[in-house]
């Protein structure tokens, strides 16, 4: 699907009232003006119309649905200040250049502690003014909040564009007072920090934009329980954001699942790695990106292995080795593991490979890649982690 398109309804039945008031200008959530059975049905016809080419044959898709409402436990709004009063909301498109910003009073996606910490946020900050509404050194720009599953604990991250590379006495003394303000009236905030971004520029995207830290509150991370597995999840790092079809997610990857050796690509903070461990002999978690590796190697479990590198570097080590596992899973990012990585896992040829993906545009001529040396594609499954948006997120179990 292409981003911030509308699906039309397909008949009167599929037709839904839109649970947002900022639905049609937002653009983040565009199918709200379907019944989410059509929701779903739309998201299966389309990937189903992508991996049309991915293989000789494709087993039927199996549907994961979600709860479409309140199921996000990340939410990241852009602050602005309009007729001298601090607002939070989106960034809804690009005119000619220039960014059109949306304030907005709710966000039904939103786990509901995530917008009741924004508003709260927005209060204390309206209310005390200086100096975050007065200094133009240090400009709010972007509020992260961060919840774990039953809304027990929550995180922020404050990001301000600055061309400084170190904040004040005077930014620090106010970010510490902030937080203990906001813990008064959200007594769920565990930890908070500042992360620095340089001004904004035509030139750079907010994707690759790398924010420097700054001053923090509290505990720099939460505990995220699934399954009775307890992660831990450092402020910044990568997390999948539905709540309630992470055990699902998890279970469908690990469960029933076992050998001596398994490799996580893409690891993250170990979300399969550690449910894995139970039921593999040895597993090897490959993870680069900080904070993620970080939490990862505190994992401390013996039969764990977490290696810092690139998954293309660490393919490109290991198939010069006998070592080959029973097991490979890969949770790549939207630009998909590529032909390259794709190629070395068809060397390598371990007997199980689940791919886990978020991008249908990709996933297609990756899948293509593996049936074509030797891998079949025995399950699909589309968990729907993101409802109401056009976003689809699919698992492949192949096996050879």
């Amino acid at each position: 699907m292409t981003p911030h398109t509308e699906p039309k309804p397909n008949s009167p039945l599929d037709r839904a009232t839109p649970p947002c008031p900022h639905f049609g200008k937002c653009g983040g959530c565009q199918m709200q003006n379907l019944t989410y059975a059509a929701q779903l049905q739309h998201k299966a016809a389309d990937l189903a119309a992508l991996l049309e080419g991915a293989g000789p044959s494709l087993p039927e898709l199996q549907l994961h649905g979600s709860p479409p409402l309140a199921y996000r436990n990340r939410i990241r709004l852009t602050l602005a200040a309009i007729e001298g009063r601090l607002r939070a909301g989106y960034i809804r498109a690009m005119n000619q250049g220039a960014e059109l910003f949306l304030p907005i009073t709710q966000c039904p996606i939103a786990a509901p502690i995530l917008w009741r910490a924004a508003e709260a946020f927005l209060g204390v900050v309206n209310r005390e003014r200086t100096p975050w509404l007065v200094n133009s050194e240090y400009r709010l720009d972007q509020l992260e909040l961060f919840t774990n599953a039953d809304e027990s604990a929550l995180q922020f991250t404050l990001y301000l564009r600055s061309p400084s590379k170190t904040t004040s006495p005077t930014i620090d003394a106010a970010f510490l007072a902030l937080c203990e303000k906001l813990r008064t009236q959200v007594p769920e905030l565990t930890g908070a920090g500042i992360a620095l971004l340089p001004p904004a520029s035509p030139d750079r995207s907010r994707r690759t934009e790398v924010p420097r830290p700054g001053p923090t509150w509290g505990s720099p991370g939460l505990n995220y329980r699934i399954a009775e597995i307890d992660y831990w999840v450092p402020r910044g790092a990568f997390f999948q954001v539905n709540r309630f079809l992470l055990p699902e997610l998890l279970s469908l990857v690990t469960a029933n699942r076992t050998g001596p050796l398994a490799w996580d690509l893409y690891a993250g903070v170990g979300l399969f790695s550690r449910a894995l461990a139970a039921s593999f002999t040895e597993i090897t978690a490959v993870e680069i990106a900080e904070p993620s590796f970080t939490a990862l190697a505190s994992t401390k479990l013996p039969n764990l292995q977490a290696i810092q590198s690139s998954t293309l570097d660490f393919l490109n080590g290991a198939v010069l080795q006998r070592e080959r596992p029973s097991l490979i899973v890969l949770d790549p990012p939207r630009t998909g593991a590529g032909p390259e990585t794709c190629a070395l896992l068809a060397r390598i040829a371990a007997p199980a490979l689940i791919f886990v993906s978020c991008s249908p545009q990709t996933l297609p001529a990756d899948l293509a890649t593996l049936t074509a040396s030797g891998y079949t594609v025995a399950e699909l499954h589309l968990l729907d982690l993101f409802p109401q948006t056009t976003h689809i997120e699919t698992v492949a179990i192949l096996t050879r």
